[in-house]
């Protein structure tokens, strides 16, 4: 009997995981921005700072689950952050696009931070969406349904 999470859903992990710390380095790019520009008062950057590492907390938690078998935190992750969270980080740059924006324009004035954040953010978004394709993969579909299935007693978690 395999105790052990498929490489698909092991893979996934390393994903989130993956977008979790791309998704912490554009925190930190952006509250030094903040800070740099003064564009945020030290309450937003706080209350914004809690906010994110509560979300990065919950989503290390949930992916440890997922890859342990949890079905609920597949779907948790799966529409929460693939969903949800993946339009929270395109829903700007396509506004942009859809009010006349040039890509060649952004490009054109964007400075070395700017870059260093869009390279991250690609990361980050590849991250999720790979991550989200993986769970539902069929070695990982097969592994949800066998720990739904399998009594508590049986199933062992994944060092």
């Amino acid at each position: 009997m395999t105790t052990t999470a498929p490489q698909a859903t092991r893979t996934a992990y390393a994903l989130w995981l993956t977008a979790v710390a791309a998704g912490a380095f554009e925190t930190v790019l952006a509250i030094g921005r903040m800070a740099a520009d003064g564009t945020g008062s030290p309450g937003e950057i706080g209350v914004g700072l809690a906010i994110r590492l509560s979300v990065f907390t919950a989503a290390v938690l949930v992916a440890r689950r997922m890859r342990d078998g949890a079905r609920w935190a597949r779907i948790v992750l799966a529409l929460g952050l693939g969903v949800l969270g993946t339009a929270s980080m395109v829903l700007q740059p396509l506004g942009h696009l859809l009010d006349g924006g040039s890509i060649v324009a952004a490009a054109e004035g964007a400075g070395a931070l700017d870059w260093v954040f869009g390279a991250s953010r690609a990361v980050h978004v590849g991250a999720v969406l790979t991550a989200v394709l993986l769970m539902f993969l069929p070695a990982s579909n097969a592994w949800f349904h066998r720990t739904a299935s399998q009594p508590k007693a049986l199933r062992r978690p994944v060092a």
